[in-house]
């Protein structure tokens, strides 16, 4: 795709090459901002290796470069789910890994060139940004407080949506990320664990890492049963199940990965929240070196805060306070490993229970971020 008067093109990634500017343009866009995160760049060029990165598996992925005289002024990558085409019975694709400078110009024709793949595809609406599913990063940050985002959530900046919407797509969905500090606990809390214990004998228990992979058999049958109804969710495979533990395992503790039982041992529930690992990426500048490891090792112990990434009950359970419950001991082993902060991420704007609840707990919205869509 070319535009001679300004010879800007946007072509595919095809090589290693390719892909290694693909991996280093963020540095350009976000070398003077303050709150971003570096990731690893090891870890963005195996999510491109069908041989690493099980998405690969069921769908299909293109990234893009869009050059201007030779030089990187955006990327993009058009993106295939057809787990999502599946289960949701609708012919929608996705982009993602979007960056582009600030010209709407470079912004259109890299969607454009994603719309192209699309419909070659047979697909009629396109949605985005996902990298590569809702299981992973998604959203444009859109409005929020400042700072860093915290672990496998989405940064960018600020000009971002206008540049989407200048290309013609509309909001599909907002999704908020909550805030809480340990003051803002309310006192019904610790209450509510006297009453739903006494009521319902449930028990809330650690994740035993000596028995890591039948408690990861638990952990899948829940998520996707917990999961199933909500808007845009599709279901982990067991190898991207698999995939996703075998990359959080380096930064899991214990003790934030919680099920709710029943007296005769039923799981009912699961809670996980990560220590906030981005404050030592944030050090290391992409790169994990011998010396970036010790210094990550050092870090490690100092994270202040973490993110409350899943916690779901089965649906005959939920609206008897089991979710009061979980986040309770969430907050309180959190506490006890020095993180006085703590964000839930991300909420659907309609799920209102779950909105209603969190907020009873004393969080705020503090971030939205939006998934955008546009017809084919």
């Amino acid at each position: 795709m070319t535009n001679p008067a300004s010879s800007l093109v946007v072509v595919p990634v095809e090589s290693r090459a390719d892909l290694g500017r693909f991996i280093e343009f963020p540095w350009s866009i976000y070398r003077d901002d303050p709150d971003w995160v570096p990731p690893l760049k090891r870890d963005v060029r195996a999510a491109f290796d069908p041989a690493k990165h099980p998405f690969h598996l069921h769908s299909e992925v293109q990234p893009y470069l869009a050059l201007r005289d030779g030089g990187v002024v955006g990327r993009i990558c058009a993106i295939r789910n057809r787990n999502h085409e599946r289960l949701h019975e609708e012919a929608v694709g996705f982009f993602g890994w979007f960056e582009s400078i600030d010209d709407p110009e470079v912004a259109e024709a890299l969607l454009d060139a994603v719309r192209a793949w699309l419909r070659e595809r047979g697909l009629e609406a396109m949605r985005g940004p996902t990298s590569f599913s809702t299981n992973e990063i998604c959203g444009l940050l859109i409005d929020g407080d400042p700072g860093p985002p915290v672990i496998l959530m989405a940064h960018n900046p600020a000009y971002y949506p206008a540049l989407l919407e200048g290309a013609g797509l509309r909001k599909a969905k907002d999704l908020y990320a909550w805030h809480m500090t340990e003051g803002s606990w309310p006192k019904h809390m610790f209450r509510a664990e006297k009453l739903v214990t006494r009521r319902y004998g449930t028990r809330v228990r650690s994740l035993n890492m000596s028995k890591f992979e039948d408690e990861l058999a638990l952990v899948r049958r829940l998520y996707n049963a917990a999961w199933e109804k909500n808007w845009g969710f599709v279901p982990m495979t067991d190898a991207e199940m698999d995939h996703m533990a075998a990359e959080l395992k380096p930064v899991l503790n214990p003790d934030l990965a919680l099920f709710a039982e029943t007296p005769d041992g039923e799981m009912i529930g699961f809670a996980l929240a990560i220590p906030d690992f981005n404050q030592v990426l944030k050090k290391m500048n992409g790169r994990l070196t011998p010396v970036g490891l010790l210094r990550a090792l050092l870090h490690k112990r100092k994270i202040t805060s973490m993110r409350v990434l899943i916690l779901g009950l089965l649906e005959e359970w939920r609206g008897k306070g089991i979710d009061v419950l979980l986040y309770l001991y969430l907050f309180r082993n959190g506490t006890a490993a020095g993180m006085t902060e703590a964000e839930q991420s991300w909420i659907l704007e309609d799920n209102d229970k779950m909105n209603a609840a969190i907020e009873r707990l004393g969080g705020r919205v503090y971030r939205t971020y939006r998934l955008y869509e546009a017809p084919l």
